[in-house]
């Protein structure tokens, strides 16, 4: 199970990244500035991150990073993800977004040897985000993101892999003097998913069992927590960012698979994106 948003996990937040690098490594906002209704660039991205939530093998990948914004009314892409937003008010905002999973070979993981693959999945569902405090000139603001989103394989024959619930606190701390310029963002959350779920990812059917690796059944419930910090800047002509995110599987209602090999790690990844174009259309945005 690999968690963002976004902006899905590392996976997820990289694959968000796919669509909108900010996603990954930036949620600060501002005050609303004239910008342009869309911006798009290409870059590269590095990340370090488990196979999977659990794992204690760990992969380091080098990934292509477009660049994409787009400031529409209804639909809008930066670093909160490419979303639709259904409803918006002063204190709430209801979208409609998504992430993405690359697969992950089991040839390559240790613990899941002649077990099947994880293949590419992606989550799609809406989310509620309510604003829990805004500083008076809007560059600092702390949201409450409430985002469900049913699983489902990408491959030949897709199916479902049941549903995630991700609540977290999200807080834009803006630029600080000893930072100018840069966006500093910081989440903290619950993870929960069904049965379904936990099954695909820590489950183990009675014909992969072995005497390292007994048969287990995951339930559903608790994931864990995890906290990421994000930062990033936009110059002229490219952009920066970085992000931390630590995980803990403490008390996770699969902690005691056998395919959960460590319950605290950390990813982190570091971009660049050059921006390539913009639109001369300009609109209004609190970003």
């Amino acid at each position: 199970m690999h968690v963002i948003d976004r902006p899905s996990f590392p996976r997820k937040l990289f694959a968000t990244a796919g669509i909108v690098a900010g996603g990954l490594f930036g949620v600060a906002a501002h005050a609303a500035d004239e910008k342009p209704l869309w911006e798009a660039g290409l870059g590269v991205a590095t990340v370090s991150f488990p196979a999977y939530r659990g794992s204690d093998q760990r992969s380091q990948f080098v990934l292509p990073s477009p660049y994409f914004i787009y400031r529409g009314e209804f639909l809008k892409a930066d670093r909160e993800g490419m979303r639709a937003e259904l409803f918006e008010s002063d204190r709430l905002e209801l979208t409609v977004s998504g992430a993405l999973s690359p697969p992950a070979s089991s040839d390559d993981i240790l613990v899941r040897a002649n077990m099947p693959d994880l293949d590419a999945n992606i989550e799609f569902g809406p989310q509620l985000n309510v604003k829990l405090w805004q500083a008076e000139h809007g560059a600092r603001q702390l949201k409450l993101l409430l985002p469900l989103r049913a699983a489902f394989t990408l491959n030949s024959q897709p199916k479902s892999i049941g549903w995630v619930f991700h609540p977290k606190l999200n807080l834009d701390v803006g630029s600080l003097p000893a930072l100018p310029g840069w966006n500093i963002g910081l989440q903290a959350g619950a993870l929960f998913g069904d049965r379904r779920q936990h099954q695909y990812f820590y489950g183990v059917d009675a014909p992969y069992a072995t005497a390292d690796r007994p048969a287990y059944a995951a339930r559903g419930g608790f994931a864990g927590m995890q906290y990421l910090v994000g930062v990033s800047k936009r110059y002229d002509s490219h952009w920066v960012g970085a992000f931390v995110r630590y995980d803990n599987l403490s008390g996770a209602s699969f902690a005691n698979s056998p395919l959960v090999r460590t319950k605290n790690y950390v990813a982190a990844g570091v971009a660049i994106s050059w921006i390539l174009g913009e639109s001369s259309t300009r609109v209004l945005a609190d970003e």
